[in-house]
């Protein structure tokens, strides 16, 4: 975590682990991807007790555990971003439930209120403003 911090170009790869305990603060993040919403594995035999024992209570564990689990966990995933009032940067969110799910609205509706683009050249706009480097369009999709 040290080398990356002080490398300031170094790109940092994280599982579940990384939703907490990670805290760099400055330029050194300024970018978290989230490849998909943070639901739990429905394999998770904890999780599947909960969920039947949910389900015979009459209750929808979808809606009420999962969902609100998955946005408390993405909410930890921005806190990677932003540590104070000091720092800036780029989440990007690529799970298309987000804006093809009903639900999804409710994930947009939980993060703080920020600029929402699909547009790659707002990005790149974003990261001259702040003076990072930003990579061309060419190297993304290589």
């Amino acid at each position: 975590m040290e080398q990356f911090k002080k490398t300031g170009n170094a790109v940092l790869l994280g599982t579940a682990s990384f939703w907490e305990g990670v805290d760099v603060r400055g330029e050194a993040l300024s970018c978290v991807i989230i490849d998909k919403l943070p639901f739990s594995s429905p394999s998770d035999p904890v999780l599947r007790a909960r969920l039947d024992i949910m389900t015979q209570q009459g209750k929808n564990p979808f809606f009420e555990y999962q969902i609100p689990a998955a946005v408390i966990a993405l909410r930890q995933g921005i806190g990677r971003l932003i540590r104070d009032e000091h720092d800036k940067g780029v989440l990007m969110v690529c799970d298309p439930r987000l804006l093809k799910r009903a639900y999804g609205q409710l994930f947009l509706d939980s993060v703080p209120p920020m600029k929402r683009t699909r547009e790659l050249a707002d990005v790149q706009t974003f990261f001259f403003s702040i003076n990072l480097k930003v990579l061309t369009h060419e190297f993304i999709s290589r």
